[in-house]
C-alpha cells in the first residue's frame, strides 16, 4: 500500500529524493502529485499550492487531492500545514501536533457528501487525526530534533488574507492555538474517506495582535534545518506503522 505526506507553503519537495510528475483523474477534477523515486517508491508527495506555490488556499482542490490518494490506494497520511502562533507555548519555529479544529472557512467543497450519486452521510468527527500516527509522531519526534507540542487546535480560516487582531482574540478565547488556511477540509475530507490523517502544524509568525506587526520566520537557515527535520520524522514515521494499524482499519 502506498503512504503520503502533504504540504504546503515552503515545503515543494523532499530533499535527497527525485520526484516523478503524475497526474490523477478524479470525479472531481485533475490532481496533480508526485511518486517518490528510489528507496520510497510507495511515497506519494502532494503539495497543495503546487511546487510553484501558485494556487491560494481557498483555490486548493481539497476533494481532489483527497481522493487521488484513495484511487492511489493511500491509507495513511501526514501532513505540514505553516501556521501563525496563538498559543505562547508555540512561537515562531515551534512545531504542534494537531489534535482538534475549528473551522472558519467558507465557499470550499468540504464534503463528499453533498447528495445525488453520492448520497448524504454525517460522518462522525470526533478524531479527526489518527491516534496511532499521532503517537508515532510524538515518540519519534526528539530523534529528528524537534520539540512537538503535543495537542494543539488548529483555527482554518479562509484566506488568502491574514486575520485581524479581533479576529485571533476570538480563536484564542476559543481554544485555538495555531491558525492557518489549509487545515480543512483538508483532514475532513480524509476522515470521509476513511484516511489514516495525521497533521504538524509548524509556526512562521505570531499571529496578528500578538506581536506589534506580523514578522514571519521562513526564511531563515534554522526554518531551512526545521522542514528537513519534519520530513525526515514523516518518512521514518510512515515506514514504521502500517496500515493495519489506523483507527478506522
Amino acid at each position: 500500500m502506498s503512504v503520503a505526506i502533504i504540504a504546503g507553503t515552503a515545503i515543494y519537495d523532499i530533499p535527497g529524493t527525485s520526484l516523478k510528475e503524475e497526474i490523477i483523474e478524479t470525479p472531481y477534477g485533475r490532481a496533480l502529485v508526485y511518486r517518490v523515486q528510489g528507496d520510497f517508491e510507495d511515497f506519494i508527495f502532494l503539495a497543495r499550492h503546487g511546487i510553484k506555490h501558485n494556487t491560494p488556499p481557498h483555490k486548493v482542490n481539497y476533494r481532489a487531492n483527497i481522493k487521488a490518494l484513495e484511487i492511489l490506494g493511500v491509507k495513511r497520511v501526514l501532513a505540514a500545514n505553516a501556521v501563525g502562533s496563538i498559543n505562547k507555548d508555540i512561537p515562531p519555529l515551534g512545531l504542534a501536533l494537531v489534535t482538534d479544529f475549528l473551522d472558519f472557512t467558507s465557499n470550499r467543497e468540504n464534503t463528499f457528501f453533498d447528495g445525488g450519486e453520492s448520497g448524504v452521510k454525517h460522518v462522525d468527527m470526533s478524531i479527526t487525526y489518527c491516534p496511532m500516527l499521532r503517537k508515532r509522531l510524538l515518540a519519534l519526534a526528539p530523534n529528528f530534533d524537534i520539540a512537538l507540542y503535543p495537542k494543539a487546535i488548529y483555527v482554518s480560516a479562509n484566506g488568502p488574507r491574514l486575520e485581524s487582531p479581533a479576529e485571533i482574540r476570538m480563536y484564542a478565547q476559543l481554544g485555538g492555538d495555531v491558525v492557518g488556511m489549509t487545515g480543512i477540509p483538508e483532514a475532513t475530507l480524509a476522515r470521509e474517506l476513511g484516511l489514516c490523517y495525521a497533521a504538524v502544524a509548524f509556526s512562521v509568525n505570531w499571529a496578528a495582535g500578538i506581536k506589534e506587526t506580523i514578522r514571519f520566520v521562513a526564511d531563515s537557515a534554522r526554518f531551512d534545518q526545521i522542514k528537513a527535520n519534519i520530513l525526515a520524522l514523516f518518512i521514518e514515521t510512515l515506514k514504521t506503522t502500517s496500515d493495519a494499524d489506523c483507527y478506522d482499519s
